[in-house]
């Protein structure tokens, strides 16, 4: 059975790996905020053509929202809107960018109506102050070292942690682990790393594999046992259709 598992170590960085750690939260939420800011005034200009009674094919093109295509635009014009980016790794602006399309794509969802679960609203620019520090590595030389106390992330390097790191390194040394992507946070007052991997893990055996038993499906009832399972049906046997369960509460 292939499950996704997340693996958090405690990091203690030195002060001069510190200061690059802020850096790529802050490029992150640069890319976001950048953006954001293009998005809204691709809208704002549309809409405003549109009163001006613009004929649609005639309106400036719709920037899309995915991740690849904020991406091409972001390479395009990155060397004028962030003349530095590569002082960081090219993964904490497509961090940015990536939480970005999510945040546009549930808002789209939920104005249409296709969201299950709470109303959400536009996406808000990131505050310097405000927002929390994170950022997300997919590719590059994302890595649990050997020795169990230092982890590798991209432009970043080797960093200590605080704990040991041997739950996942056992993991990953007897092949039944594989790193997706790492994500650095600084949440009250020290930096932390998780590791979201997908995981091998065995199938436990059946309490009883040599068990039989009998269904039989009905009307009154979803079904009828040949006998009673605990949790499952009555003490006769009987499963409750799931209409008469919800009416019975």
């Amino acid at each position: 059975m292939i499950v996704h598992q997340a693996y958090r170590f405690a990091l203690d960085p030195t002060a001069a790996q510190a200061r690059p750690l802020s850096a790529h939260c802050g490029a992150a939420r640069f890319a976001y905020n950048w953006g954001l800011a293009l998005v809204k005034a691709v809208m704002d200009q549309r809409k405003a053509e549109a009163s001006y009674g613009i004929a649609p094919e005639e309106l400036t093109p719709a920037l899309q929202w995915s991740l690849p295509a904020l991406r091409k635009v972001w390479n395009q014009t990155k060397g004028e809107v962030a003349p530095w980016w590569a002082e960081c790794s090219k993964e904490s602006y497509s961090g940015g960018l990536d939480s970005l399309a999510r945040a546009l794509t549930n808002w789209a969802a939920s104005r249409k109506g296709k969201r299950a679960s709470r109303v959400v609203g536009f996406p808000r620019f990131k505050s310097k102050r405000r927002a929390s520090r994170s950022c997300r590595f997919t590719t590059g030389g994302i890595r649990v070292e050997p020795d169990r106390r230092h982890v590798n992330l991209p432009k970043l390097g080797r960093i200590r942690t605080h704990e040991s790191t041997r739950k996942l390194a056992r993991r990953i040394e007897a092949g039944t682990a594989r790193v997706l992507s790492a994500t650095i946070r600084y949440e009250g007052g020290r930096w932390f790393c998780s590791f979201t991997c997908e995981v091998a893990r065995t199938d436990p055996p059946p309490a009883l594999p040599d068990a039989v038993i009998g269904v039989d499906l009905g009307l009154t009832h979803l079904a009828v046992l040949s006998r009673p399972l605990l949790g499952v049906t009555d003490a006769a046997g009987f499963v409750s259709n799931p209409q008469n369960s919800v009416l019975a509460r």
